[in-house]
């Protein structure tokens, strides 16, 4: 880079940079400050990792699919049907039962979220959880991916046993809407270092697989199939997800101070909502 010597100049061009004496090869001492000799053959860069690879690492997602295949293997070994598992097998395995719940057996509000009602339930919700995790692990990180599978799945399960506490459910797929609540509102942050076109693709994705979704599952309201959807627990975990994508930011472009306190205090607030409404809903039924 040129100095600026205040305007005086020298008149005479600089002289020019010799090797030292004695050292008149330069592949001798390789590549020097203002030499342009050929320092000869330089080891190979090491590889760089593709940006991808970062994306699509998410390991908190490949242990929420591991769980539920791995208690839907567990069933099957233990003489469940793969296909059409009874409602007695279901209730035995940990799903949700407002009966149950009701009387004391509040654990069952997060282990439905892990059981499943045969090899097709199981397949299509793992197809969704998979894709909504490597979107969103990234922007939630291993913990938040976590926390929002735990508490939107306990909030879907919360409001499918308020409002029909007489039927049985199972499933990772009010889990699942809670994860597309969250990633419709976090693809909206202006922190996030991505193209705007390539934003608003993904969230437009999102939303419409809660659109198609709930049209499935409302068919059911009206139409006698033999598929039977808790849309209530879609519901509730959606509304949960919306509800705590509002104050999170994304770790990707936030700063990690604010990203943390953010995801905690949204974390805990909802955990203290789902306690709260727990206690209203056991006060209504008892």
């Amino acid at each position: 880079m040129p100095l600026n010597w205040g305007g005086n100049r020298p008149s005479q061009s600089p002289a020019e940079i010799l090797p030292p004496e004695g050292r008149a090869n330069p592949r001798s001492y390789g590549r020097m400050a203002g030499y342009d000799g050929d320092p000869g053959p330089l080891p190979p860069p090491p590889p760089r990792r593709p940006n991808g690879a970062r994306w699509a690492f998410a390991p908190a997602t490949y242990t929420l699919v591991g769980i539920n295949c791995a208690v839907y293997l567990a069933m099957v070994l233990r003489g469940v049907s793969p296909t059409n598992p009874t409602v007695l097998d279901l209730v035995r395995w940990g799903a949700n039962f407002g009966g149950y719940v009701l009387a004391g057996q509040w654990w069952r509000l997060l282990t439905a979220a892990f059981v499943h009602v045969g090899i097709i339930h199981l397949a299509t919700n793992m197809w969704c959880l998979w894709n909504l995790g490597l979107l969103g692990e990234p922007l939630l990180g291993p913990a938040g991916v976590i926390a929002v599978y735990v508490l939107t799945g306990v909030a879907g399960n919360l409001l499918s046993t308020a409002v029909h506490p007489q039927i049985v459910g199972a499933g990772a797929s009010g889990a699942v809407f809670g994860l597309a609540g969250v990633l419709i509102l976090l693809l909206k942050a202006k922190l996030l270092p991505v193209p705007p076109a390539e934003i608003h693709r993904l969230r437009k994705s999102v939303i419409y697989f809660a659109l198609l979704n709930f049209a499935i599952g409302g068919t059911t309201l009206f139409f006698h199939t033999s598929i039977q959807i808790d849309n209530m627990a879609h519901l509730g975990g959606f509304l949960c997800g919306l509800a705590l994508g509002a104050p999170l930011v994304p770790r990707i472009g936030a700063a990690r101070s604010q990203f943390a306190f953010r995801s905690w205090a949204a974390y805990g607030g909802m955990a203290t909502l789902l306690l709260v409404f727990a206690f209203g809903i056991a006060s209504f039924w008892r």
